[in-house]
This record gives C-alpha cells, sequence and structure tokens, in this order.
C-alpha cells in the first residue's frame, strides 16, 4: 500500500477519458464544477477524517465497509458506492491514500509538524519559591506544584501558564513531590512533618494520610496501578536513604535501606519494577517489584559520572526522563539504560517534571534557578497521564 506523507495533498488520478459517444455529455460539466472537485481533491488528509464520519453514518446504498480489510479499527469504515460516488475513485492506491485518515493520522500530522525536545518557560520567573518542586497533572491538564509565590502552598498552573494557590498547606507541613490518584486524589510528601498528605479533589480539604517517625524526609512518591505509594526518603547530611510503601490504607512499610540519598523514584509501565536515583552517588537503580509490593532483585541500570539527580517519570513506554540538578538537563534513559537524548531546560537546576497537556505529550518542569515552570514537548505520552485519561474515561 502506498503511504503518504501527512503533510502531502490527496491528489485522485484523474478518470480515464470518457468514450466518444459521451464527450458531449461528459464536456457538459461546468468549470465551477470541476474546480470544486480538484479543491477537494487535494485537502489535506486529516482535513476528510469529520466527512467520513457523515458518510459512514449515511444509510447503507448497497456500499460495503472497507475498514475490516484494511487492519482499520472497525469503527472506522467507508462505503465504496460513498466514496466512488463522490470523488469518482477509480484506482485501489488512490482509494487506500483515502482510508489513511481519522485522528491517528491527524495526531502524527501534529507531532510531525511540532517541535519536539526544545524548551520554553510557561510561567514568569520568581513565580515559585526556590522550594519549587513535585509536579503533577490533572486529568484535564491543569499542573500543580509546591510553594507557589511563597512557601507551605501547592499552586495551580493552566496550560496556558495561568496560576493560583491551590491549597494552603497545615502547621509546619511544606510540600515536595505530588501524585494524584486516579479519583483524583492528591497525594504530597510533607518532609517537614514526616507525613504523606492526603488532599481531597473537591473539598480540598488536608489530612495526613500516612506517617512515621523514622521517615527522614519523605522527597518524592511513585504511585502503582493497585494504588500503593513509594516514598523515597533521604537523608542529606549522611548521605543514605531508604524507600517507604503506603497500601491504600495508608500503612506504612519500610521495604528499601542502605540506599544512597535516594531521590527520584517510578513505576514501570507494567509496575513490575520500581525505579529509584540517588542525587549524590548518581546511580540509577532498579528493583523488581513483588505481588504484596516489597522490593527484591536490586540492580543498577545506570550510572552518571557527573551532576546529580532529581525527579524522575516514565513515559508508556518505558522510558525515564530524569531530571540533573546542576547541568540544567533532563536525559531520556531507556529501559536498558540507554542514554537517548537530553534536553536543556533553562536553568541549571532543574527539580522534577511531569507529563501532561492535552494528549499527554508536553514535559513541565520546575526549575530552581528561575523559580519558574518550564515545558517542553515529546513524542510519547506520559504514563502518569494515560492511567488517568484511562480512568477519567471509565468514569
Amino acid at each position: 500500500m502506498q503511504i503518504l506523507n501527512v503533510n502531502s495533498e490527496i491528489r485522485i488520478p484523474e478518470a480515464r477519458p470518457a468514450p466518444l459517444r459521451h464527450a458531449r455529455s461528459a464536456a457538459s460539466a461546468t468549470a465551477r464544477q470541476r474546480g470544486e472537485r480538484k479543491a477537494e481533491f487535494r485537502r489535506p488528509v486529516w482535513t476528510l477524517a469529520a466527512r467520513y464520519r457523515k458518510w459512514r453514518e449515511a444509510e447503507d446504498r448497497n456500499g460495503s465497509l472497507l475498514a475490516s480489510g484494511f487492519g482499520f479499527p472497525s469503527d472506522f469504515g467507508l462505503r465504496v458506492s460513498d466514496l466512488t460516488r463522490n470523488h469518482r475513485c477509480n484506482s485501489l492506491p488512490a482509494l487506500a491514500a483515502l482510508l489513511l485518515t481519522g485522528a491517528h493520522l491527524e495526531k502524527s500530522a501534529q507531532a510531525a509538524e511540532e517541535t519536539l525536545f526544545l524548551a520554553r518557560p510557561l510561567t514568569a520567573e520568581n513565580s515559585f519559591t526556590t522550594g519549587i518542586e513535585g509536579p503533577a497533572c490533572d486529568a484535564q491538564g491543569n499542573i500543580y506544584a509546591v510553594n507557589f509565590e511563597r512557601p507551605q502552598t501547592i499552586g495551580k498552573v493552566t496550560p496556558d501558564g495561568k496560576g493560583e494557590v491551590f491549597v494552603e498547606l497545615p502547621g509546619n507541613s511544606i510540600g515536595n513531590g505530588i501524585v494524584i490518584g486516579r479519583d483524583g486524589t492528591m497525594y504530597v510528601a510533607d518532609y517537614v512533618g514526616h507525613n504523606i498528605l492526603r488532599i481531597a479533589p473537591k473539598s480540598r480539604a488536608v489530612s495526613v494520610w500516612a506517617h512515621d517517625d523514622r521517615m527522614n524526609q519523605p522527597n518524592d512518591l511513585a504511585i502503582a496501578p493497585s494504588g500503593s505509594l513509594y516514598a523515597s526518603d533521604p537523608s542529606w547530611k549522611d548521605g543514605t536513604g531508604q524507600v517507604w510503601l503506603a497500601t491504600p490504607a495508608g500503612k506504612l512499610s519500610l521495604v528499601a535501606t542502605n540506599l544512597g540519598t535516594s531521590n527520584g523514584i517510578e513505576v514501570s509501565p507494567d509496575a513490575k519494577i520500581l525505579y529509584v536515583n540517588e542525587s549524590v552517588q548518581r546511580n540509577v537503580w532498579a528493583f523488581i517489584t513483588e505481588p504484596d509490593g516489597s522490593l527484591t532483585h536490586k540492580r543498577l541500570l545506570k550510572k552518571f559520572d557527573t551532576h546529580g539527580f532529581d525527579g524522575m517519570r516514565c513515559d508508556v513506554d518505558g522510558n525515564l526522563y530524569i531530571t540533573r540538578h546542576g547541568k540544567g538537563k533532563v536525559v531520556k534513559l531507556s529501559p536498558a539504560g540507554e542514554v537517548l537524548r537530553e534536553v536543556d531546560v533553562l536553568g541549571s537546576k532543574p527539580s522534577n517534571l511531569c507529563f501532561g497537556g492535552p494528549d499527554g505529550r508536553t514535559v513541565y518542569v520546575t526549575e530552581v534557578g528561575h523559580r519558574r515552570l518550564v515545558q517542553f514537548r515529546v513524542d510519547r505520552p506520559g504514563l502518569a497521564f494515560a492511567r488517568l485519561s484511562t480512568a477519567e474515561s471509565s468514569r
């Protein structure tokens, strides 16, 4: 099958010349009709999708659905009679070209046209304090990050960069990493109070969901499909760290000890691996997650020689995006530990990141040097976004 460039135009082959006995009737077509047909044939592929949906809904006029024969989803169909009647399509390559349409191709075309992995500011400088951290996106595309305008706050920033205080944390609590559950509940690592806080999505009520006095200072969070949370817990003064597991009921257990300064943490797409990085030691570790949430078979995924680590997140393919604090980069690391690329984030101190935007392919980075959010587009959606979108569509 001939595959068209998504930025090219569809040009249907001209119909063969009519036999001589029909020449007079063929010549009777007006110039305006010919011009309209020519303009119709030259429409970009993706602009025809709406027309195709209407055609599919039309009553059956002795045509047959072609989608299944070309491997398309069952809800993507075109009628032969519609195509041949409206477009005088007389060749299989042209017909196949017309079938390469719809939402998936439209998104592919847009991705091909946009610039990927190029950062630009989302919020103004000094929108946050130097404690800017923890970004997470909700299903509507809003970004949440701690210490907006002043300490002890969580800010809510729209995709166009407009920010406001979403909630004030009680007592002496100061937030760090944030994750959002399938039901919209927000969980925040409170490194001062040695807590994991819970924030109700509608009332915005803040409560202590999990607490243990043995915690050093819970730093970043990762959420598993089961609803359990993993929390990194570094001791900066000692250069050590550990990892906690919090069940959906908020019960805490220590699942990894004898680490370096544990910081960024993330669960793989299949939920079988937990990744933990060490800021000072510059290691990225991979653990096997057992059915009960415990961690086994620790192995080194990647060691870097320079610059520290901070927060990290996975895309749907399992690639890790890791902030390189001090280097001003986000590194994209494959599940095999291969460095795929680095992205400059317009400041030397990125502290964390999340995926969001309309399709989950916008990465938002908290950058301490300029105290702002930075964004860049990527080729694949983030894992957390995909899970939230699935949960939202099932409600």
